[in-house]
C-alpha cells in the first residue's frame, strides 16, 4: 500500500506545480487564453455580419488586413462607410463621395468603435496594447481578473488616450465586465455588462448593458464595486442582432 500512496502523492503535488494560483497568471496569458476561447483563430480569417439598431455590419478579416463596413441598407446600396488599414471611404448609391477631412475621423471612428466592441476580447492582443494585471477581485460571487488596458500612441488610433478595464472570470476567461474611460464629446465613464452570450460558428458573442456612473472620470477599478451597490444608471443596451459568422 505504501509504494501506491507514494505515487499518488507525486501525482498530486506535481498537478499542483503545474496548475498556477490565479495571482501568477500575467496580462497577457490571460488575453491570449481569453481570445483563444472566445473563438480568435476562427476570426483572423472572417466575414462577420450582424445589425445593431438601424445599421448592418460587416468585417471581413484577413490575418490582421480588415475592412469594416457599416450601411444603412441590407444590400449596402444607399450609403456604405467602409474602413480598412490604409483609408475610409464612403458610398453612396454605389459611387464613392469625397469627405472633407473634418468628418473622416469622426465616421471612421464611429465605425471602427462598434466591430470593436462586438468582437471583444479580440483585438486585445495588438501591439499597441498596454495591458496591465490590476489584481484578481469578486463580482456576485465570481472571481475576475482585473486587467487594465491602455494603448500607445504610435497605433493606438485616434482615441489612443483612452483607457479600459476588463474583468475576466477565473474560470473560463471570458469577459462579463468592462469598463472605460473616453474623452470624445467631452468625455465620459462607462461600465458595461455582458448578457446573452451565444456561440455562431465557434464565436463567441454577448450583448451589454451600458451603465454611467454619476461622478467623471472615477478610477475604473471602482466600477465593480458601484455597480454592485446599485450606484451605476443604465443608460442603454447594446444588441446585435442576426448575426454570422462565415
Amino acid at each position: 500500500m505504501k509504494p501506491i500512496f507514494l505515487i499518488l502523492l507525486i501525482i498530486s503535488i506535481s498537478a499542483c506545480k503545474e496548475q498556477k494560483p490565479a495571482e501568477d497568471l500575467s496580462a497577457s496569458v490571460i488575453i491570449d487564453n481569453a481570445i483563444e476561447k472566445a473563438g480568435g483563430k476562427i476570426l483572423d480569417t472572417a466575414t462577420v455580419s450582424f445589425r445593431f439598431r438601424d445599421r448592418f455590419y460587416r468585417a471581413r478579416r484577413d490575418n490582421g488586413l480588415y475592412e469594416l463596413e457599416r450601411c444603412t441598407d441590407a444590400a449596402c446600396k444607399d450609403t456604405l462607410d467602409q474602413l480598412t488599414n490604409s483609408d475610409f471611404k464612403r458610398f453612396i448609391n454605389e459611387k464613392q463621395v469625397k469627405l472633407a477631412d473634418s468628418l473622416v475621423a469622426g465616421l471612421s471612428g464611429s465605425v471602427n468603435s462598434v466591430h470593436y466592441f462586438s468582437v471583444l476580447p479580440y483585438g486585445l492582443d495588438a501591439e499597441a496594447v498596454q495591458a496591465k494585471k490590476i489584481g484578481v477581485d469578486t463580482i456576485n460571487g465570481k472571481t475576475y481578473y482585473e486587467v487594465h488596458v491602455s494603448f500607445a500612441e504610435d497605433g493606438g488610433g485616434e482615441d489612443f488616450e483612452d483607457e479600459y478595464m476588463y474583468w475576466f472570470n477565473t474560470e473560463n476567461f471570458e469577459v462579463d465586465y468592462l469598463a472605460y474611460n473616453y474623452h470624445v464629446n467631452e468625455g465620459g465613464t462607462r461600465f458595461r455588462e455582458a448578457i446573452n452570450p451565444r456561440i455562431v460558428n465557434g464565436v463567441r458573442f454577448v450583448d451589454y448593458i451600458n451603465y454611467e456612473p454619476e461622478t467623471t472620470f472615477p478610477p475604473l477599478e471602482d466600477l465593480d464595486s458601484l455597480f454592485q451597490a446599485g450606484k451605476l444608471k443604465e443608460l442603454s443596451r447594446i444588441i446585435l442582432e442576426d448575426v454570422q459568422v462565415n
